[in-house]
């Protein structure tokens, strides 16, 4: 199943700004998550970025007896065998997966791929029985999070907000988000992307600013 046909229903969002509020991106984080679980959210899976596998982000997802799927940096230390921790990288993995102890959290479940590029990564999950076609498809799942901010930024403009007031800037974003989960809707029930659903909105101005249009410039000749 390709990214496309995911439904991308965005549920929650924060916006960073250190210098005002002090919190980090990870204290972002933990508190969507909490927000989650307080809402009454039971995932079967958190997927997230590697810039997010902080120890404290795992062990609290962890806490809340949800799994936890990722990336580790190649420089994460874990134990594989009982004789010390070495980097992630230095970890000989088979395509099935190997469990380890990575250092300060506890057991987990790591994976090796390999990227059409060469670049190599590793993944992380909580649960320690995954099997590797799960692995492929939530791997496959988690690019949706990518697809989903791609589309908020080209199809709603999200990071165009043409003022400089910090409340209208959150209202901005708020805005971009109920645009696209508009054009979301429009697409699970329609199978027309975001892309062509926004030119066709744009094509339909055009043409009916061109059959009447409400400015006149004068002629110059």
């Amino acid at each position: 199943m390709g990214p496309q046909s995911q439904k991308l229903i965005p549920c929650d969002f924060r916006v960073y700004d250190k210098p005002t509020d002090g919190a980090t991106k990870n204290d972002h984080f933990r508190q969507m998550l909490r927000t989650a679980r307080m809402r009454g959210f039971h995932p079967a899976y958190v997927l997230f970025d590697g810039w997010y596998a902080s120890l404290e982000n795992l062990k609290l997802i962890h806490s809340f007896r949800w799994h936890f799927f990722t990336r580790l940096k190649a420089n994460r230390l874990v134990n594989p065998d009982g004789e010390g921790n070495v980097p992630i990288s230095e970890v000989l993995i088979p395509p099935n997966g190997r469990r380890v102890h990575l250092r300060g959290f506890g057991f987990i479940k790591t994976f090796r791929t390999l990227k059409a590029d060469g670049e190599v990564q590793y993944w992380a999950t909580n649960e320690l029985d995954m099997p590797t076609t799960r692995r492929e498809h939530l791997a496959k799942k988690s690019w949706g999070i990518e697809t989903y901010h791609r589309g908020l930024k080209q199809c709603c403009g999200v990071e165009r907000a043409q003022v400089r007031v910090t409340r209208s800037i959150i209202t901005h974003i708020g805005l971009s988000i109920r645009a696209f989960l508009r054009l979301e809707v429009h697409r699970i029930h329609s199978g027309l992307s975001w892309y062509a659903s926004k030119a066709s909105i744009v094509r339909d101005a055009v043409r009916a600013y061109l059959a009447q249009p409400r400015f006149i410039l004068e002629s110059t000749a």
